[in-house]
């Protein structure tokens, strides 16, 4: 395999290094607006977007820097085809609702499309149909549920029995019409349009709190506060809780991207294996060529062992399948994941009229971040929404999930025990420059990171939401918990919850 490596400035998404970005204050003020957003992602750009439309005043406030999340490092499909999905949800919510969740997709796609052209976007957006493929003959069983459950819905399709490359393929399911596009080129034309409309944007300023009532505010870490007629959560993990017991009811997955120049070119469309591990394949403009961006290796937080093993089963992939002449770039990230599938996006709880929440939306975030732009936007104008339902917080949920649940917080409960049981096998002279690890110092465990300069950061390791223990990611140099998914920096500062407080740092030496 003839490959180049970059080193260190492959670790970032290709639209990232393919796009400027803007900067923005932080918070120095108490300030008040009709509706308060926060997190700066695809969901807080496209909710504040629909709330302009609306007429509504907005401030949106992101604890790091806008588009630098998830959004930053998705792999940016705009399709209803939700993997393998359909067959089940049907079982699940019955034919109606079903029908329902396709169709909020499907305008989400066409709401995307329709403010392309409208704004006359710039995001090589291209309409592509999304397959997804097996290689195994149990997979054809699941694939051929799977079409009877589109020909239900009404969803427009194309059985396959072999694809123009090299993956072993026995048959495939396509959803035709579907799209992709350069995410961040479309949201800095939204951004645009936002600062034109008086939309206020604040980087660096992390919401930690609510106050709660007629008039809510969003309380900063520096103590501000943002007033508004409502508040709504678009951060990935929802930063207040209140009471709706979140942290019990998702839960993060991790998975991996690469960005590489092929031998071969990719047929046209949008791939996604249905067998383990997972792969998807999908063309993307880099410098006006097309790249290939080979995706998957998915599992929980906290839980995947050693990144670079990830990486390397993508590029064998891509190697076997197309031909891998270069790797541009290689990321990772994290999504969030509810009991049934179905995101969360409606209020907070049944108790709150004026505090909404988006999240869980299991790497399908392109569509059902404008789901969440349109319903909470009818929500708050006391409007019925037809999808609302489906994606309310609330929901009740099947005996199956509940198992789900059990299952999802016994595992809680195992990663709790291993980890404070686990021993540390290495000291901090075991680390080379950049790489960080679970050590021995002075007859205690702790998490150590070794910088490029030789400096080292130790943190205790013990995750301050519930107390299990966390895992090092040298993917993005975070530690993470395998427990509830809350991530801290190199140096405990926490990077995403539902931890509020940061690790306890224990020593760090020049």
């Amino acid at each position: 395999m003839e490959q180049e490596h970059k080193g260190s400035e492959q670790a970032k998404s290709l639209w990232l290094a393919d796009s400027e970005k803007p900067s923005f204050p932080t918070v120095s003020e108490d300030l008040t607006a009709d509706v308060i957003i926060v997190g700066a992602g695809i969901t807080g750009i496209a909710t504040a977007f629909e709330m302009t439309e609306r007429g509504l005043d907005v401030i949106i406030i992101d604890a790091d820097q806008v588009l630098q999340g998830t959004t930053g490092h998705t792999t940016a499909k705009i399709t209803s085809q939700h993997d393998v999905y359909y067959h089940e949800l049907i079982q699940h919510i019955g034919m109606p609702k079903a029908r329902l969740y396709v169709e909020a997709n499907e305008k989400a796609k066409e709401l995307i499309q329709a403010r392309v052209k409208e704004y006359d976007i710039d995001c090589h957006l291209e309409v592509k149909d999304a397959y997804l493929y097996t290689t195994e003959e149990n997979g054809v069983k699941k694939l051929k549920k799977e079409l009877d459950a589109y020909k239900q819905l009404g969803i427009d399709r194309e059985w396959i029995t072999a694809l123009p490359f090299d993956a072993g393929i026995k048959a495939a399911l396509a959803m035709t019409q579907q799209a992709q596009f350069h995410p961040l080129h479309y949201l800095h034309a939204l951004i645009d349009q936002l600062i034109d409309r008086g939309v206020r944007i604040f980087e660096q300023t992390a919401a930690v709190d609510v106050k709660e009532g007629k008039h809510p505010a969003v309380i900063t870490k520096s103590g501000h506060h943002l007033m508004g007629r409502s508040i709504i959560s678009c951060s990935h993990f929802p930063f207040y809780d209140g009471k709706g017991l979140y942290f019990t009811r998702i839960h993060p997955e991790q998975s991996y991207v690469v960005a590489a120049k092929t031998k071969k070119p990719l047929p046209d469309g949008m791939y996604l294996g249905i067998d383990q591990p997972a792969h998807s394949l999908r063309t993307a403009k880099f410098h006006g060529e097309d790249v290939v961006l080979i995706g998957g290796q998915g599992h929980k937080t906290g839980q995947g062992g050693d990144e670079s093993a990830h990486y390397e089963a993508l590029e064998k992939f891509g190697e076997a399948t197309l031909g891998i002449t270069e790797v541009l770039y290689r990321w990772s990230t994290h999504d969030m994941v509810t009991m049934d599938q179905i995101p969360y996006i409606g209020r907070l709880t049944t108790h709150h009229s004026n505090i909404f929440v988006a999240t869980g939306f299991r790497k399908w975030g392109m569509t059902t971040s404008h789901v969440a732009a349109t319903l909470i936007g009818d929500l708050i104008e006391g409007k019925s929404n037809p999808y609302e339902s489906i994606f309310t917080p609330s929901r009740l949920v099947s005996d199956a999930f509940v198992k789900d649940f059990i299952k999802e917080n016994t595992n809680v409960a195992a990663k709790l025990i291993s980890g404070k049981l686990k021993r540390a096998d290495q000291t901090i002279d075991d680390l080379k420059p950049g790489e960080g690890g679970i050590v021995s110092y002075e007859h205690k465990k702790c998490g150590a990171f070794k910088s490029e300069d030789g400096d080292i950061f130790l943190v205790d390791t013990t995750c301050t939401h519930l107390g299990c223990e966390v895992a090092w990611n040298n993917s993005d140099r975070t530690w993470d918990c395998p427990c509830h998914g809350s991530r801290f920096s190199i140096t405990g500062e926490v990077v995403e919850g539902p931890a509020k407080k940061p690790l306890k740092r224990s020593y760090k030496e020049q």
